[in-house]
């Protein structure tokens, strides 16, 4: 059995996202304790628990100890199987982090995963944005034969959350490392403006047209 201590280093949710991933993927048992140690609220929280029971439907996995603001549980992983799979955070608990969770396991599942995950943050302090996970994350681990796509159904926000995706996963056949030694030249550059609520006041086009603005002023001044 793998034991892991989660107060080590930061003491976050960070060492069970990533052991619960290893497990999974090593099909072994998994003990953790001191679950986010060193956070302000100790122990599992909803996005954290339905990270762990997504992992679970995932591998057939038997878990004990996973229940709101538990610091111990123990995850027994069966084999990686995919298919269709439902999950909902019920909090402005962030989407990416329970991607980031799942994602590893997806990659060495026996056939494509499709991953629908309702009513949780897409944006939300502390965490990755969905559009970084779709627009710059998983383009680089596709240089590593990592074949995935995020689609956003709604966005959500704190505190109600509601933000709405779907995950679709192909497994992998094989990985290669990361190696980017060639920075390439620039072609273009493209920015995502969400704005929810705030159509009428135009706020994303005002956000355009003053990016575009500075653009231009760079590109006049370095001339």
């Amino acid at each position: 059995m793998i034991e892991v201590d989660g107060s080590q280093k930061s003491g976050s949710g960070t060492i069970l996202r990533l052991s619960i991933a290893f497990a999974s993927i090593l099909g072994l048992p998994l003990r953790i304790y001191n679950i986010r140690q060193n956070r302000p609220q100790p122990g599992l929280r909803p996005q954290h628990l339905e990270a762990v029971f997504t992992a679970a439907k995932l591998c057939e996995a038997q878990v004990e100890g996973a229940r709101l603001n538990s610091r111990e549980l123990v995850f027994k992983p069966k084999e990686i199987k995919g298919g269709k799979i439902e999950a909902e955070i019920g909090t402005a608990g962030s989407l990416p982090m329970l991607i980031m969770t799942v994602l590893p396991i997806c990659v060495f599942a026996k056939t494509s995963v499709q991953l629908h995950v309702s009513k949780g943050g897409t944006d939300v302090s502390n965490s990755p944005t969905i559009n970084y996970m779709r627009n710059v994350f998983l383009p680089v681990l596709k240089h590593m034969g990592v074949n995935a796509a995020i689609t956003v159904h709604k966005y959500g926000y704190y505190p109600k959350g509601m933000g709405e995706i779907t995950l679709m996963v192909e497994p992998a056949k094989r990985l290669k490392p990361l190696i980017l030694k060639d920075f390439g030249n620039l072609k273009a550059i493209k920015g995502i403006s969400v704005c929810t609520f705030l159509a009428e006041r135009r706020v994303a086009d005002r956000q355009a047209a003053a990016a575009s603005e500075h653009s231009e002023r760079k590109d006049t001044l370095q001339t």
